[in-house]
C-alpha cells in the first residue's frame, strides 16, 4: 500500500490496524521491506533521521516518542534548489540540525563524547516531510512504517563545526516569503539536537544498521511544522548553524 501510494501520488488509508496499532517493532519491520526494496531498485542510503522530537510537532500529531527512517541520496537537495511541482504528495516543511560524521558509531550504547568525537560538522537543513497517508492521519506506527514520513531535505552548504555552535540556545525561524511561519531553538529538539542524535546511534546499533562514517544525520525539528505549497520559498535561519532556502515550483499552468 505504502510503496503504491508513492509510486502513484495518491495516498492510502492508514496502515495501523493492519500492522497494530502499538506494535512498533512490526511497524519498523514494515519500514525495512519497504526500504530493501528500494536499495534493490538502485537507491543508495546516505544517513537517518530522527522524527518527533519536538514537542510541538509530537503535539501535533498525537504521539508521545521519536522515530526514525533512513535517508536516500535522492532526497537530497541543495540550498535553494528548486522541488519539482508533484514530486511530493502532501508536503510540510520544519527546519533542523544536520550532523555527518566521520567516525562510525558502532556501539549499543554511546556517551555524549563518542557522537562528538564522531562528528565531522554541522549544516542547516529544511526537511521537507511527507506522507504517504492521507491527509496526515497518521498514529506512531503508521510514520515508522512510512519511512517516517520522508520526503526530502536541503541542506545547507556552508558547514560549521560543532565547538562553534551552542546547540542548546541556538534560536530558529522559518520564514516563508519573508514572514515567520515558526520559531523554535535547539532545546526544541528532545531538549538538544545531540540528545537526539545519540538516541539515534544507540536505537540503531541495537537493531543491527549502525550509524557509520560520512552519514547525514538530520537530528529533528526545531519548531512546529508548516505546510507547503507550490511557489511558495521556506527559509530556515539557526543561529551560529546558518541559513538554508526550500523552494517550490510552481504548479502546472501556475496554480498554486
Amino acid at each position: 500500500m505504502l510503496r503504491q501510494a508513492a509510486s502513484s501520488g495518491q495516498p492510502c488509508a492508514p496502515v495501523r490496524n493492519l500492522i497494530g496499532c502499538n506494535d512498533i517493532d512490526a511497524a519498523y519491520a514494515v519500514q525495512r521491506l519497504n526500504n530493501d526494496h528500494q536499495i534493490k531498485q538502485g537507491r543508495r542510503l546516505v544517513g537517518s533521521k530522527v522524527g518527533l522530537t519536538s514537542p510541538a510537532v509530537q503535539k501535533q500529531l498525537g504521539v508521545d516518542q521519536p522515530d526514525f527512517g533512513r535517508l536516500f541520496a535522492d532526497m537530497a537537495l541543495c540550498d535553494g534548489e528548486e522541488i519539482a511541482a508533484g514530486r511530493l504528495i502532501q508536503p510540510k516543511v520544519e527546519a533542523e540540525i544536520v550532523l555527518v560524521l566521520e567516525q562510525d558509531l558502532p556501539h549499543e550504547k554511546h556517551t555524549l563524547a563518542d557522537l562528538i568525537r564522531a562528528t565531522a560538522y554541522l549544516l542547516p537543513a529544511i526537511e521537507v516531510v511527507d506522507s504517504r497517508i492521507a491527509d496526515w492521519d497518521i498514529s506512531l506506527a503508521d510514520t515508522i512504517a512510512d519511512n517516517a514520513s520522508c520526503g526530502l531535505f536541503v541542506l545547507g552548504n556552508r558547514p560549521v563545526r560543532l565547538k562553534d555552535v551552542d546547540l542548546l540556545g541556538c534560536g530558529m525561524v522559518l520564514e516563508r516569503a519573508g514572514e515567520p511561519v515558526s520559531v523554535g531553538a535547539g532545546a526544541a529538539c528532545l531538549g538538544n539536537p545531540l540528545r537526539a542524535a545519540l538516541w539515534l546511534a544507540d536505537t540503531l546499533a541495537q537493531r543491527g544498521d549502525a550509524l557509520r562514517a560520512g552519514d547525514i544525520i538530520l537530528t529533528g525539528a526545531l519548531g512546529p511544522m508548516v505546510a507547503a505549497s507550490a511557489g511558495e520559498v521556506f527559509t530556515a535561519r539557526i543561529e551560529g548553524v546558518g541559513q538554508v532556502s526550500a523552494r517550490f515550483a510552481q504548479a502546472a499552468g501556475g496554480a498554486q
